[in-house]
């Protein structure tokens, strides 16, 4: 029996979600909607008297000031939400949407898991919204309304008019069969359609050699176990391409990753590095009693498919790593990075089977929120891009800082010890995950890699991390890591690698019946964590978890005889040698074709462009350039504030609506220690020149970290990599490039990286045409600040101020977003250089430290006029700034407008008091820069204008920095 209640607004109030949804029709380009009206539906399956489903309604679902509810009987049709304005009553559409059988329903299960709490025992809580559509709309564009912007058909189904809602799922039966896969006879054309029909993502040789393994030991494979080797050998656990031999033809690696980045970390050999590739995430020395760990994750594909839930298990499933790094961190702060396609893109222009850029920047911006705000975790670092070649790959990076107690960073698990499977029901959603990762992405795969979308629960993961880190504290388990990509395939096969695991694979608590052996073992289903128990141990812990109603399943043991067993109902259903599973990949050596350098001498693009007399308008488009403009409609739905630890915020000034260059976060309340963290990601440098490109990012991401008063002294380095197609040789060779950046700006500025994550195979395939996003090199970097009363923001503070720029800024336009504005490619990229970088960046953190600086900015995208444009109207002052003086190097600059725009790596905007002038210009040379590498440029003003004068003396610009903030700020059409 089922019971329906309806849940609307009343008559009259402004409905925010219609107005929401209306307003994205719009943007969608059907201009005849007039208005939308939702009513909430749930279905509560179970015997209610229609008396306890009223009191339910009104005691526990309902708002009785703003909201009507009627049991069983649909709500009557709402009023329109708007004036018809003399157009007369509008015509009414209603489309109904319900979430498929198997997807995580969150809504529901909350509403089922508050009822059970309260007394009344269901067997399940749907819901389902009933949206009404006022307008002349067609059949046609009702179809495109519901299956474009009301509902993912992915996890969704619609329903129109009076169609009813469907019925409870009908609870599915599993006939246990254990399935064998013929393999030992299979030829090379067989072997590969096998890895095409079952997902495998595996490769020609690799299939081979698991045939001639299954040949050695006599016997053809479960279907599990091809599961579980292709889970391990993807590409997106097992890193193939950047921990794999790679022939440049001059140079040879054996591991491109070992031999560049890691390799860079080993030579550093810092003693505050705690634990470095190995764990969840990287963990450093942060104070006396704790360590701090850092990880970003991407997940890219989910996202394009399904941009709310792909974006909401990304940051659930770093959350998760952070939870699993040592004995278990307490995330503290969390960070994201997108990358979109332009959100005014002609709808003609997205290619069948992807999703428009807003669509999917919408959804991944509300399930990102949604997530991070629900867990009660901060989300406060990030970054956007646009480019069109992320239309059909958006990429979505998540990340997450977590503080752990010194000496928990250690952990194993041991023969005998209990497995024991934490948090979350398992389900069919996320089947595939890590092989779908691994494969590019093409028309069909809305259709065919639907199982791979995951849908998050965050009230379950909070749950799961609070009575984790009880049980931690008490030291009742051994070892612990999350169940994120191949799900329980690579969280128990990775802790029992050295050792050995059974598992009972019936004992796996399951969200619905009817799942097979196979789907409970590669399920990917979220909010699930994996511990090593001591037997005694037991108890103890389920105590924990119970008190909080956390499930905590035991489904096996560590064993010490290195195989992997897996049995439904006391049948052997996987039995593999541990040392073939982790260590029986072959090794192909891959071909990469080095991207020829940019010759020195090459001249930029611009040099036949006369000079004008004003650049306002110039620095106008700048501002209002997507890749530079305001990102406040994002940052603003974010709960930064929560946990009471951040210390400088991303937005900074008098209206905090400026850009700040970082943020630091105190992670232990009451001390005066904390971390600064910020990022770097230049991949319009990449098509000209992808070893600047990685190198720039480094330097970006440190000088955020200098800027914002962090000197160099303890940062480390996080890396992600998003690549197109690697099988590109010349692709292949613009990752070792990067990789090379990575390594060198590394050692240069003395800055070891400690963890990272690759996303390769970035491709949409449309027919025989690829579409490849650029070579886009994300680097994290974190930094721990002795005395937070010394961070720096980056707003402008006191009239009659000094400012000094350092760093010399060269003739390097490349890439550059002033070049791009112009229609021009640029040719010579920012350098780094990477000798004088380090110099200009140790000694800016030194000299922060003993002198009274009052504001600092970095110079990136759209150089000194937009640097100064911000940190200007972000204090509510003006600036004057003089040309002539700024420190120039080689190549050097000759014209004005490259002095404004160009992107030269190192360079600050420093504001410092007139008495304190000379004080700072001697503690900079001190400190090892040259008279050369920073200059007085200029001073802060009460006049609210931004002023420029040439190097003639005369004005090049001069603009209200009100119109300018305006512009910034209104820049994006979100």
């Amino acid at each position: 029996m089922e019971t329906r209640i309806e849940v609307a607004l009343k008559d009259g109030l402004v409905d925010a979600t219609g107005l929401a949804l209306e307003s994205d029709i719009r943007d969608h380009g059907i201009d005849a909607i007039r208005g939308v009206r939702v009513v909430q539906v749930y279905l509560i399956e179970g015997d209610l008297e229609p008396a306890a489903a009223t009191r339910i309604a009104r005691d526990q679902i309902v708002d009785p000031v703003a909201e009507v509810f009627r049991v069983d009987d649909p709500l009557p049709v709402p009023d329109p939400p708007h004036e018809t304005n003399g157009h007369g009553p509008a015509p009414v559409h209603e489309i109904k949407v319900i979430k498929k059988p198997g997807v995580t329903d969150p809504v529901g299960e909350s509403a089922r898991r508050q009822l059970q709490t309260l007394g009344t025992e269901v067997a399940a809580v749907r819901t389902a919204r009933r949206v009404f559509l006022y307008g002349e709309l067609d059949e046609a564009a009702q179809r495109e309304i519901a299956e474009r912007i009301l509902s993912n058909p992915l996890i969704e189904t619609v329903l129109y008019g009076d169609d009813p809602l469907p019925g409870p799922p009908q609870p599915l039966g599993y006939d246990f069969e254990r399935i064998d896969v013929p393999i030992r006879e299979a030829d090379d054309n067989a072997l590969m359609a096998l890895s095409r029909d079952r997902a495998l993502s595996l490769d020609a040789k690799e299939m081979t050699a698991i045939r001639d393994w299954y040949r050695s030991i006599d016997r053809d494979p479960t279907d599990v176990e091809l599961d579980t080797i292709a889970q391990t050998w993807s590409e997106h656990c097992k890193h193939k391409t950047l921990g794999g031999p790679v022939d440049c033809g001059d140079r040879q690696y054996t591991n491109l990753l070992k031999q560049t980045i890691m390799q860079a970390t080993r030579d550093l050999d810092l003693p505050w590095c705690v634990s470095v590739f190995h764990d969840n995430a990287g963990i450093i020395r942060f104070d006396d009693g704790h360590d701090i760990c850092f990880k970003v994750e991407t997940h890219n594909h989910p996202s394009a498919l399904e941009p709310y839930g792909g974006a909401g298990t990304g940051i659930g499933g770093v959350i998760r790593d952070i939870l699993g790094t040592g004995l278990g961190a307490r995330p503290v702060v969390n960070t994201d990075v997108f990358c979109f396609g332009p959100l005014d893109l002609e709808r003609d222009r997205v290619p069948q089977g992807a999703l428009h850029p807003r669509r999917v920047m919408k959804g991944v911006v509300a399930g990102v929120r949604d997530y991070g705000n629900r867990m009660g975790i901060p989300t406060a670092s990030g970054a956007v891009v646009f480019d069109e070649r992320y239309v059909g790959n958006p990429l979505v990076y998540c990340g997450t800082v977590g503080i752990l107690p010194r000496d928990m960073h250690e952990k194993g698990a041991h023969p005998g010890d209990r497995i024991l499977v934490v948090g979350g029901r398992t389900g069919r959603d996320g089947i595939g995950g890590a092989t779908f990762s691994s494969a590019e992405l093409t028309t069909e795969s809305e259709t065919v890699s639907s199982g791979a979308v995951q849908i998050g629960h965050p009230i379950v993961e909070k749950k799961v991390l609070d009575t984790l880190l009880q049980a931690r504290d008490q030291r009742l388990f051994t070892c612990v890591t999350d169940c994120g990509a191949g799900g329980l395939s690579s969280a128990v096969g990775e802790m029992g690698e050295t050792l050995g695991a059974r598992v009972d694979l019936e004992r796996v608590p399951l969200k619905y019946a009817g799942l097979s052996y196979r789907e409970i073992w590669i399920s990917e289903a979220q909010e699930r964590m994996v511990l090593s128990v001591p037997p005694e141990n037991l108890e103890k812990i389920r105590a924990i978890f119970e008190a909080e109603d956390v499930e905590a399943t035991d489904i096996g043991e560590f064993t010490d005889d290195r195989r992997l067993v897996l049995a439904y109902d006391g049948q052997i259903v996987c039995d593999l040698d541990m040392q073939f599973l982790h260590d029986g990949l072959p090794r192909t050596v891959r071909s990469a074709t080095i991207p020829p350098a940019i010759p020195d001498e090459a001249r930029e693009s611009f040099e036949n462009l006369n000079p004008v007399a004003d650049y306002g308008p110039d620095l106008l488009r700048l501002l209002a350039a997507p890749n530079i403009a305001s990102k406040e409609w994002i940052i603003r739905q974010y709960d930064h504030e929560v946990q009471g630890g951040l210390v400088i915020k991303p937005l900074q000034g008098v209206r905090s609506d400026g850009p700040g260059d970082c943020v630091v976060v105190t992670p232990v309340l009451g001390i005066r220690a904390g971390v600064a963290i910020s990022n770097g990601i230049q991949p319009k440098f990449g098509d000209l020149d992808p070893y600047s490109m990685a190198a720039s990012a480094i330097d970006e991401a440190l000088r955020n970290l200098v800027a914002g008063g962090c000197p160099l002294d303890r940062v480390a380095l996080l890396d992600n990599f998003s690549w197109g197609n690697t099988a590109d040789p010349e692709s292949l060779g613009a990752l070792v490039l990067a990789a090379e950046a990575c390594r060198d700006a590394a050692l240069a500025y003395r800055t070891p990286f400690i963890s990272g994550k690759d996303s390769l195979n970035n491709t949409f395939r449309i027919d025989d045409r690829l579409i490849s996003i650029p070579p886009t090199l994300l680097i994290s970097a974190i930094g721990v600040i002795d005395d937070i009363s010394r961070s720096i923001t980056m707003d402008a503070k006191e009239s009659g101020n000094l400012l000094y720029l350092v760093g010399p800024t060269r003739e390097e336009l490349g890439g550059s977003h002033w070049l791009e504005q112009l229609g021009r490619p640029g040719v010579r990229v920012p350098r780094v250089d990477l000798d004088r970088g380090p110099a200009i960046l140790r000694g800016l953190g030194e000299a922060l430290k003993t002198v009274a600086v009052r504001a600092c900015h970095d110079l990136s995208e759209g150089g000194l006029a937009v640097a100064a444009a911000e940190m200007a109207f972000a204090g509510g002052l003006g600036i004057e700034l003089r040309l002539a003086d700024m420190p120039v190097a080689e190549p050097e600059p000759t014209r004005d407008d490259v002095l404004l725009f160009a992107e030269s790596n190192h360079r600050f905007l420093v504001e410092v008091p007139e008495g304190d002038a000379s004080r700072f210009e001697r503690v900079l040379g001190e400190v090892g820069l040259d008279a050369g590498e920073f200059a007085r440029v200029g001073q802060i003003t009460s006049d609210p204008r931004l002023k420029v004068y040439g190097r003639e003396g005369a004005s090049v610009l001069d603009e209200s920095i009100e119109i300018l903030r305006q512009t910034w700020r209104e820049g994006v059409p979100w």
